[in-house]
């Protein structure tokens, strides 16, 4: 069975805003409260029920989600929800932009935020959920760093909640996806590909992209690009760097190609993609 990709349920367009912030009513209603099994590459979910219940399906894994609680649920990871009639909640989605932008400053934020989790949601993440839906639908000269800020703050909050929880050991075949995820962090100004990679981690390239196939439902060399050009995207939205310099910094020496690139991947210049943050 081919388990589709989506940006939003749904939609198959570039991911259309900053953040994105539904009602669970808004979309699940459409569906008959069933959305079936779906997976995200470029963002991560933060599902907030106020009020109802949901069977949450993730990676064949069954679990309920009740009032007041949220569920957070990193990219790559295969869901579908059954909602209970006339449920209602938040579903707030973060590119990966963002999630990058925040866990970069925060040490090991982006291990907490590696796997799903379901947690009571508590009176921070519900307001700070509540001020990032009103924010969206508010047209305010600053309404993209407004975005941008709280979402940060949910997600640190989030990952907070995560660090006191604890986390259970990562299957093997996750561990190595993670491993291959820092490798690459590490080494995005030297042009990698995905035999450089295989060996760093003392595997074949085949046995690399099924790893990450069945992590992320791409290959291991899209896998790279897809990273390198949310880092792209982190740069470029909080960071003044010539977008030259960008471009360097991930391993591409010659700009207009890098410009070329990041345009292939998203659908826009670095430069309208950064207005978007600056406007």
């Amino acid at each position: 069975m081919q388990i589709p990709i989506f940006s939003l349920f749904g939609e198959t367009e570039a991911f259309p805003d900053v953040v994105h912030c539904e009602r669970i009513w808004d979309r699940a209603r459409l569906h008959d409260w069933v959305i079936a099994p779906h997976r995200h590459r470029d963002m991560a979910q933060l599902f907030v029920m106020r009020r109802g219940s949901a069977e949450v399906c993730i990676d064949g894994e069954t679990e309920m989600m009740r009032d007041g609680e949220f569920l957070f649920l990193p990219a790559g990871f295969v869901h579908g929800f059954k909602f209970g009639m006339g449920s209602e909640g938040l579903v707030l989605s973060f590119p990966l932009s963002i999630l990058s932008g925040v866990a970069s400053a925060f040490g090991d934020m982006a291990h907490h935020l590696s796997r799903p989790f379901r947690r009571r949601a508590g009176e921070r993440v519900a307001e700070l959920a509540g001020q990032i839906h009103h924010a969206f639908r508010d047209p305010g000269h600053f309404r993209a760093g407004l975005l941008v800020a709280l979402s940060q703050a949910l997600l640190i909050s989030v990952a907070e909640i995560a660090a006191r929880g604890g986390q259970a050991a990562e299957p093997l075949a996750r561990r190595r996806m993670l491993e291959f995820e820092r490798l690459i962090a590490q080494n995005m100004d030297k042009g990698w590909g995905t035999a450089d990679y295989a060996s760093a981690l003392a595997v074949t390239p085949g046995h690399l992209s099924r790893i990450c196939r069945m992590a992320t439902g791409q290959g291991a060399s899209r896998h790279i690009e897809t990273v390198l050009m949310t880092e792209a995207r982190r740069l470029l939205a909080f960071t003044r760097l010539h977008v030259a310099e960008v471009g360097y910094r991930l391993g591409f020496d010659d700009p207009p190609y890098f410009s070329r690139r990041f345009r292939l991947a998203t659908g826009e210049t670095p430069s309208a993609y950064r207005a978007r943050f600056n406007g």
